[in-house]
């Protein structure tokens, strides 16, 4: 190939095609704006980088609710294991973690940018510091892209510039462009794994608190439960955020049509009947204690007010004077406390961008635009998205993979 391949992007789905097409034999030209490659992989899994999840093709399509059952061909070459595999060759020991998931032994994410990085060099992968501005497209084939500055000539390009979540890592929207102009349809954005807006309150009452081993619960509108997990959230401002309320965020996906209310278990080791023996021998024991100081035995300090005023039980009401009726309200206070949700945050605060090149567009055994032959989709920037745990990264690799040697390949 007498111009090789160009690859729009240095995130994980960027190196992973680049990387590929090299190896396919392809001199490949990989663009990318920012100083650093793998800026947003760099900060995932709280700069420990979910690399995968420990999962086979079925599971990983069951872990994506948007458009899972494009990504068969993509996971049936490249799977969980399969990634495992290649990042232990290029040298980074892993880790198997609670939900499969799968880190670095070190828990560095720069562990794994940096060995990307290296396999990049040593298949002198030419990287060159440049934001393409449009794709240059003749007689309606795709042969490179340009900049304001440089054009750079392909006999591929493939697309992999991430969503328009975390703006600040360079995720700009700049892929959507691109496919529009060779005629593709963007399929509309919002966040996904994104934080919780609430009308109440009690929230901002107790922000900053975060709260471990509770579980959530999401009910929609007709009752039913949508999601159901035990973990960890936090109290903000705004509303609820935390990895339970991330992981929830992507099966709360219609707002407009359907509303949704987070109960929270605090205390999910003990059922309704352990839990009121627990409370009756608290109470017996502390008698002559106040209701608010016997709270301070069940719940963090700071949640103490919020469940007085919600129990309707005044503060200074004796242990030994508290009815069964009062109880009762605060047992289910504890195994069911409740958050009404008003909508999820901008799609900037949100860890992956739902929506973008509409799937039916694009050949899912390569990756390949079907209405612009020469051009190639990897990525965030494609209208897939999943729930945490390594489902995210794994599209890239597996996307990364297809389309990086199906564009060398041509």
């Amino acid at each position: 190939m007498s111009n090789g391949v160009l690859v729009i992007g240095g995130g994980a789905a960027g190196m992973m095609a680049a990387i590929f097409s090299a190896r396919a034999g392809a001199a490949v030209t990989l663009l990318e704006p920012n100083e650093r490659l793998g800026k947003k992989l760099n900060i995932t899994g709280k700069g420990r980088c979910n690399v995968t999840n420990d999962s086979e093709r079925d599971e990983l399509i069951a872990n994506v609710p948007r458009n899972g059952r494009f990504l068969y061909s993509a996971f049936s070459r490249w799977d969980g294991r399969d990634t495992m595999v290649f990042f232990e060759s290029i040298g980074v020991p892993l880790k198997v973690e609670r939900g499969k998931r799968v880190f670095p032994v070190s828990d560095r994410s720069f562990d794994v940018s940096a060995a990307l990085e290296r396999e990049l060099k040593r298949l002198n992968v030419r990287i060159v510091r440049d934001r393409a501005e449009a794709l240059i497209i003749k007689d309606g084939r795709v042969c490179g892209a340009k900049s304001g500055k440089a054009s750079y000539p392909a006999d591929a390009v493939v697309v992999a510039t991430g969503g328009v979540s975390y703006p600040a890592t360079g995720s700009t929207g700049d892929g959507y462009r691109f496919a529009r102009q060779a005629g593709h349809t963007i399929v509309p954005l919002h966040g996904s794994l994104v934080p919780l807006e609430s009308d109440d309150g009690d929230c901002a009452a107790m922000q900053g608190l975060s709260l471990h081993n509770v579980t959530l619960t999401v009910k929609n509108q007709k009752n039913k439960t949508v999601y159901q997990e035990l973990g960890e959230l936090l109290f903000t401002h705004f509303g609820v955020s935390g990895p339970l309320v991330l992981s929830a965020s992507a099966h709360m996906r219609d707002f407009e049509k359907d509303s949704y209310r987070l109960l929270i278990d605090l205390k999910p080791a003990l059922d309704e009947k352990k839990l009121d023996e627990r409370l009756l021998r608290d109470f017996a024991e502390r008698s002559n204690q106040n209701y608010d100081n016997l709270l301070g035995g069940l719940v963090p300090h700071s949640m103490i007010p919020v469940i007085v005023r919600r129990t309707g039980i005044p503060a200074d009401t004796k242990a030994n004077s508290i009815t069964k009726e009062q109880r009762r309200r605060l047992l289910e206070t504890l195994k069911a406390f409740e958050i009404p949700v008003k909508g999820a945050r901008g799609v900037e605060e949100a860890i992956v961008t739902s929506g973008g090149v509409k799937v039916g567009e694009v050949d899912p055994n390569t990756m390949a635009s079907k209405l612009a032959p020469g051009l190639y989709f990897a990525g965030e920037v494609l209208d897939v998205d999943a729930y945490t745990g390594g489902f995210n990264l794994q599209i890239a690799w597996a996307t990364g993979k297809a389309a990086g040697e199906a564009a060398a390949l041509g």
